[in-house]
């Protein structure tokens, strides 16, 4: 019988959690509800809640002394310190929690256990989980970028996560590719990645791209009720030949290539790893936003630039977070 792990990712809906074996397998999943707007307290229950239940599941003498520990992947910056977390967004009343410590404790008082409990960045443990099981298995350097709701990065070197001197490197969403854009207002950082292309701005894009083509189909694939666009109708409508879709598309395309490059050119890392619901679109983004890349990198840096899609999906978060007490 293999080695395990208990994974954790932490949402501002659902926490996850997963019993995943070392070669990357996963054993059993739950998931409980966030309750993000009931506090910190509530939601650090919650999450013990799913914890135990799994521990339950899995509480035989044998299986205890092949568990190697409990990963979580959280929203918002974790110190280097490996166990706080600062004014995570999208949960209200947090502000800066040694949550490592509060779960080794509640884990000892509840269960007797005594194990090593790791805290990280939810894009970081994804990029780890496509480092461990996924995607990036035969790269040692990578970036990855999450697209979904926000945009998240990891930085992956050496196949450990590069974290910067505070812990806090990849928040690549937050890159300006426009000085003099708006500002979002989860961060106040004007003209960022995010911005642009984020799930909601996408939509929005999408919205005012509509009222000027009444023809497109993704009138009717919403029921011509645009509160039901989605990016994953936008890909449908794409995949049927939608002119206002591919557009779209494109558009991100474009953004995406021009915030990639001023990564690539700090970094000089060639290797970019696409997940999240948004990257969904596959070639419709891919494709066009590696052409945009190359026109904001040097020609020297085009060797070896790759975009890759992500191969966990929903998973990542898990596999990633339980990939820490590999």
């Amino acid at each position: 019988m293999e080695n395990f792990s208990i994974g954790v990712d932490l949402g501002g809906t659902n926490i996850k959690f997963a019993s995943v074996s070392a070669s990357g397998k996963i054993i059993l999943e739950h998931r409980v509800p966030t309750e993000a707007d009931k506090g910190p307290v509530r939601v650090i229950e919650n999450m013990m809640t799913g914890i135990l239940y799994l521990l339950s599941l899995n509480a035989d003498a044998e299986n205890a002394e092949r568990l190697l520990g409990i990963g979580v992947g959280v929203p918002g910056v974790v110190s280097l310190d490996g166990g706080t977390l600062s004014y995570p967004p999208n949960l209200p009343g947090w502000q800066v929690v040694r949550l490592g410590d509060i779960l080794k404790e509640k884990l000892f008082m509840a269960k007797k256990l005594s194990m090593p409990v790791f805290i990280e960045n939810d894009a970081n443990v994804a990029a780890l989980g496509e480092d461990k099981f996924g995607a990036g298995r035969n790269l040692k350097t990578f970036l990855m970028i999450t697209l979904g709701t926000g945009i998240g990065g990891g930085i992956i070197v050496d196949d450990k996560i590069f974290r910067g001197a505070h812990g806090a490197a990849g928040e690549i969403g937050h890159i300006t590719v426009k000085y003099d854009g708006d500002a979002p207002a989860n961060t106040g950082i004007r003209g960022s990645l995010e911005s642009f292309i984020g799930q909601r701005q996408i939509t929005e894009y999408t919205k005012k791209l509509l009222a000027k083509h009444p023809e497109s189909k993704l009138h009717a694939m919403c029921g011509n009720d645009l509160s039901k666009l989605e990016p994953k109708l936008i890909t449908e409508a794409a995949q049927r030949g939608d002119h206002t879709a591919i557009d779209v598309w494109s558009y991100v395309a474009d953004v995406l290539g021009a915030g990639l490059g001023s990564v690539v050119s700090v970094l000089d890392i060639r290797k970019i790893v696409i997940g999240g619901g948004v990257a969904g679109a596959g070639d419709f983004v891919l494709k066009p936003a590696l052409e945009q890349l190359k026109r904001y990198t040097l020609r020297s840096m085009h060797e070896g630039l790759q975009l890759i899609p992500a191969q966990l999906g929903n998973s990542a978060g898990v596999m990633g977070a339980a990939a820490q007490c590999i």
